[in-house]
């Protein structure tokens, strides 16, 4: 049935941790109220049978967005079918709404993919030097951009990249599902994200970003299919979602070594809470491309099931930036080769020009009320020799191991900090006697 008329009311609320360590209200951070406009898909040709191509419909209706702004914007109504498409461009002002049963499905046809300039954070493409695929739904410099509905879904075919990448035969990096850069303002709720080519959702240099209730999937063998990945950017909130992943379901970036260092943008305010999934790599991650910064941030009510890594942060020398104000809490881990690994020996080069003397800064980090069963490893902590972890504080956390009650011991270097009722007890490089940072909690 066509749609006619359609009230949309998002109020999104996040908190973040204040450098002081104080919980911060970010409530408001994005709003979206009434679209005054609204249009279907099938207005401009588009049809849902699964073989014809859209890709003339999808850019023609948000042409039209675009040329003929409507007060408070439009939403473009995508009906139950199955839309196949080549990528297109999203733009300010818009709701893009699926309806039950609508899936936006991205073409295999690689050879009309779009190529776009590196980001200059990372100064190549992630995977191989040069350009990239441009993202499926892409937004640069957009601004009041919801991509919302009743569960619909957003499908990139992914298989046909995976085998590429797996047989060496790509000239450049895979194009990511979606991907906001220089965006603000950006809703993405109630959707069901599949079998991305490469990252799910990618926010870079971007701000006030709400990413709750949505469903992330992609095989466990799929390559680099991380679920959400903010980038460089601030005021992000993500928050009651499932995520099952070829790779880390939330990770936390600001840039690649030198490319990083220069453009200096890091992350910061990154609220992540029920996120719940399942990865051979790690639930919640930091890094390991970290060399804009990253800080201030919360994880909490963490569900984590089949693990690589429960809980990783990850940086490397050469990266230069820093890692501070991290606090990761209550979070349950069933079944994983580590619980807790927070390392600076992890990540390769964007090429031979970086710093091997760029180290990075990891302080302030607070992992708490934790409980693990079936864990094969407790925790690694593996600072950087001549710029060691420090204010690394751990409390309450019991990780049991798969033969009850033992479960191997954890592994420290190059670290301070401070333990409570940790179990198995960590290390030696961390006091029983609070300092710090770490005698901040109560």
């Amino acid at each position: 049935m066509r749609l006619r008329f359609f009230t949309l009311l998002c109020l999104c609320c996040c908190w973040f941790v204040s450098s002081e360590g104080e919980t911060v209200s970010c409530s408001n951070i994005v709003s979206s109220g009434f679209r005054s406009d609204n249009i279907s898909i099938a207005d401009f040709g588009g049809v849902g049978d699964g073989r014809t191509l859209n890709t003339k419909a999808f850019r023609e209706a948000i042409y039209r967005i675009q040329r003929l702004t409507r007060v408070g914007g439009t939403l473009l109504y995508v009906p139950p079918g199955v839309y196949l498409t080549e990528p297109f461009n999203l733009t300010s002002h818009m709701t893009l709404y699926l309806a039950a049963g609508a899936v936006i499905m991205a073409t295999q046809d690689s050879s009309n993919w779009p190529l776009i300039a590196p980001l200059p954070s990372y100064g190549r493409g992630r995977e191989l030097p040069g350009g990239r695929y441009m993202s499926f739904m892409h937004g640069v410099g957009v601004q009041d951009v919801v991509i919302t509905g009743e569960n619909g879904t957003i499908d990139g075919q992914g298989d046909l990249w995976w085998n590429k990448w797996r047989q060496r035969s790509l000239q450049f990096t895979r194009p990511n599902l979606v991907e906001f850069v220089n965006c603000r303002d950006i809703i993405i709720s109630n959707v069901i994200f599949k079998n991305s080519p490469f990252w799910n959702i990618h926010p870079v240099y971007s701000s006030n970003i709400v990413v709750r209730f949505v469903t992330i999937l992609a095989p466990r063998d799929s390559p680099n299919t991380d679920g959400i990945d903010p980038d460089s950017s601030s005021n992000v909130c993500i928050e009651d979602s499932y995520i099952s992943t070829g790779d880390d379901l939330v990770a936390v970036k600001s840039g690649w070594d030198e490319y990083g260092i220069a453009y200096g943008l890091p992350s910061s305010n990154i609220t992540i809470r029920r996120v719940s999934g399942s990865s051979p790599f790690a639930g919640i991650a930091v890094g390991s491309e970290t060399s804009g910064g990253v800080e201030n941030v919360l994880a909490e009510h963490i569900n984590l099931y089949k693990m690589g890594i429960g809980i990783h942060i990850k940086t490397n020398s050469g990266r230069g930036g820093f890692i501070k104000n991290i606090t990761v809490s209550h979070v349950y881990i069933e079944e994983a080769r580590k619980g807790i690994r927070i390392s600076g020996d992890v990540g390769d080069h964007p090429d031979d020009k970086f710093d091997p003397n760029a180290l990075p800064l990891v302080k302030g980090v607070t992992i708490k009320n934790v409980w693990g069963v079936k864990v094969l490893q407790a925790g690694l902590i593996q600072g950087v020799k001549n710029s060691p972890f420090t204010d690394i504080c751990l409390y309450d956390i019991n990780l049991r191991g798969v033969t009850e009650p033992r479960t191997p011991p954890w592994k420290c270097s190059d670290v301070s900090g401070f333990a409570h009722q940790v179990s198995p007890w960590p290390c030696s490089e961390l006091s029983s006697n609070q300092q710090g940072s770490c005698a901040n909690y109560s």
